[in-house]
Formats: structure tokens, sequence, C-alpha cells
């Protein structure tokens, strides 16, 4: 059985107050779906994981569905609010950095999101793996939980980048979510390939490697598709 990560309340005879059966529901089950997928656990599997039966499962979440939804709910809105906060300090009126809207946006993904106490790399893994599943259920979560400060993003790289239409915008954006939630599931492939010196689980490395990555992309001319649809061509 899972171990719930939520802290246990000491007693002052020393004994501990056992998390809750919500709260266990939650520790086991984001651990499940953040290992398996969404689809591929059941709810069978989850209240025996978390030691409850499954009346309870219903009775504090209704289904599962409502169950992950509220894990990722609890678990993102200290990243977006930190991400707004990081994005109020910079002026947008006055040639905004790029590099300081870029980090806003990723510090508190790389940070928070692997912060123990926010779920730890149990949350990280889970946002990854949402971030590439197809279901309806997936985007209608990430976008309830990101989509109101992600549009404020957007508009912040606009200010800082307005020589680049904005349907090129974001595509760029897109690619981004692509590297950063890649850097997060913090598969081991590069670390493995360059025997550890890369380490995308050094948080301040990584962000020191991304950001000017991820700059250099945003600057870049945009490319006319009629130039690219001629390379394409037989010769």
């Amino acid at each position: 059985m899972l171990k719930s990560s939520a802290l246990e309340t000491s007693l002052d005879d020393g004994s501990a107050i056992k998390p809750s059966a919500r709260q266990r529901l939650m520790d086991a089950s984001e651990q499940l779906f953040a290992e398996h997928g969404w689809n591929a656990v059941s709810i069978r599997t989850i209240v025996a994981a978390a030691g409850v039966n499954l009346a309870a499962l219903h009775y504090h979440f209704g289904s599962k569905e409502q169950l992950l939804s509220e894990i990722f709910t609890a678990r993102a809105k200290p990243i977006a609010l930190e991400r707004i906060r990081l994005l109020s300090e910079i002026d947008l009126d006055d040639a905004p950095s790029l590099e300081r809207i870029l980090e806003a946006f990723l510090r508190p993904a790389l940070t928070i999101g692997s912060d123990v106490r926010f779920g730890g790399r149990a949350f990280v893994k889970l946002r990854a793996r949402l971030a590439t599943e197809p279901e309806a259920v997936s985007r209608r979560i990430l976008a309830n939980a990101f989509d109101e400060s992600s549009g404020e993003f957007l508009h912040a790289l606009a200010r800082a980048l307005p020589e680049i239409p904005q349907a090129e915008l974001e595509w760029r954006f897109h690619f981004m979510l692509g590297t950063m939630f890649y850097t997060m599931a913090d598969a081991g492939r590069i670390q493995s390939l360059t025997n550890g010196r890369c380490d995308p689980g050094r948080v301040e490395d990584a962000l020191a490697h991304i950001i000017p990555f991820l700059a250099a992309g945003f600057r870049s001319k945009p490319e006319l598709k009629s130039t690219i649809r001629s390379r394409r061509r037989p010769k």
C-alpha cells in the first residue's frame, strides 16, 4: 500500500493522527495517476491503495474525474499565483525583458512543482503525463488550472516582441510548453547520455540553460511559408 505524503500530526503522548480518508485518497491517487496515467488506474485500485472503501471515494469526490480535478487544482494553484506575482514585478510598458518573462513562467513550474509540500515529483510527473494525454478530461483540467495565467503571459510576450506575429508567438509558446514538460518529466535520458553532467533535476542549472535557449527561439525571425515550401520541392 502506498504511504501517504501528508504530514501526520503528533499528539502529546507521541502518537500520530493518521491522514483523513479524503487526504489518503488524494495522496494515493496522485501517485497512481502519475505512474500509470488517469485512464489506466481503476477506482478499486485507488481505494485499495488508500486503505478506504469504495463509498469513501464517492462520498468525498463523487467520481474519479473529480478526484483528479481536485488534486490538480490544489497543486496547480500555487504555481499559477506565483507566476502572476512574478509577472506583476515586470514593467510591461517599458520594453519588458523577454528573459524575465520566461523566468517568471518557468521558475514556479520547476521549483514549486517539485516541492514536496506541493506534491513533489509525483505532481511533476502527473502534470507532464496529463500534458501529453489526448483525453478531453486532461485538457479540461489543464485549461481550468492554467489558461488564465497563460493568457497573461502570451500578452506579456507580445509586449516584449511586438515584431513577432501573434500566431507565431502562440506556436512558440507551444514549443516552450513542450520543452518545459519534458524537463519537468526528468526521464533520465540526458543523464544517461552525459554520465550525469546534464541533470534537469538541478533546477537552477536547468533554468540557466533553458531560458537563453527559449529566448533565442522566441526572438528568431519568422520564416515565410513560401520559403519553407520551396525547400520541400523535389529537385
